[in-house]
């Protein structure tokens, strides 16, 4: 059989990833719901602004620090990074059921949100020496867009089902025993052996060099326009689903899982079916 037509999970190395990726993404699904209901708890019907702002700190986290990180991803031991970096996540995961402040609660999103924007760029950056056929690193990728796709709407599916036994604090609890799951699953990876890394550039060339580039690339700049246009409607239904839902309409939890279920749905039924919608009006034209 030729080996570009396999698929990448085939390669035990990559199979390992992309399975440590799906389970963390959905203990991240999990707790997006739970933080929402924790929100909700601590501020009542002012929720939506504590929770509104702790994800703004987590964007501002992402936004600073994964350029960085890009940066020292080659200078970096990545297996041993990864296994760290999943542990302290899952550490401050663990400590969201015991905080009794909102300040609290912004120092934690921030610092868990910085060990997630370290372990992007080094998760990425081992994908393609794991699956040198351009092919198959193709195949790679578009499993991993889907993972993010499928989470949307499988995390609070499941949430919605766990609520129906469990307090929403369980949440936080799987979410962590999730991330350690990621990191056994990394210990078990053969990783390839990490080339010697040398880049003429500066550090700091390194670091602005992928910001540079989309900011002076007019097609870039129009899809981060798009991205925000469609964030800023994201943003919505997660700040306000629970207000809506808990404080009038007078719903439980698990309705609020459920109408952020619909909205994941409603996210992949439009993924789904824009690209023929889009063919079938070219072919009109």
């Amino acid at each position: 059989m030729n080996q570009s037509a396999q698929s990448p999970l085939k390669n035990p190395a990559y199979r390992n990833l992309f399975g440590a990726q799906v389970t963390s993404l959905i203990g991240t699904g999990l707790t997006t719901v739970a933080l929402a209901l924790l929100a909700y708890d601590m501020a009542g019907e002012n929720a939506g602004q504590v929770l509104g702002t702790a994800l703004a700190i987590k964007m501002i986290a992402y936004v600073c620090i994964a350029p960085i990180a890009g940066g020292f991803a080659h200078l970096l031991p990545r297996k041993q990074t990864l296994i760290f970096l999943d542990l302290v996540r899952a550490g401050l995961i663990l400590t969201l059921p015991f905080l009794s402040t909102q300040w609290q609660l912004y120092g934690v999103i921030f610092a868990l949100n910085v060990c997630s924007a370290c372990f992007t760029p080094l998760f990425q950056s081992t994908i393609p020496d794991l699956l040198p056929n351009e092919e198959r690193y193709t195949k790679a990728l578009s499993y991993s867009r889907l993972a993010y796709d499928l989470e949307n709407l499988l995390s609070p599916t499941l949430a919605a089902l766990l609520l129906a036994v469990w307090s929403f604090d369980s949440l936080f609890l799987l979410n962590g025993l999730t991330f350690l799951g990621s990191a056994a699953l990394v210990v078990i990876t053969t990783f390839p052996q990490q080339a010697i890394a040398e880049r003429e550039s500066s550090l700091w060339h390194n670091i602005s060099f992928g910001v540079k580039a989309y900011v002076r690339t007019p097609r870039l700049r129009g899809l981060l326009a798009l991205h925000g246009a469609v964030a800023c409607g994201g943003a919505m239904v997660i700040v306000n689903t629970v207000i809506y839902v808990r404080a009038h309409l007078g719903l439980g939890e698990s309705e609020t899982a459920y109408v952020m279920m619909a909205s994941g749905a409603g996210s992949m039924l439009v993924a789904l079916f824009l690209p023929r919608l889009l063919k079938r009006s070219r072919i009109v034209r």
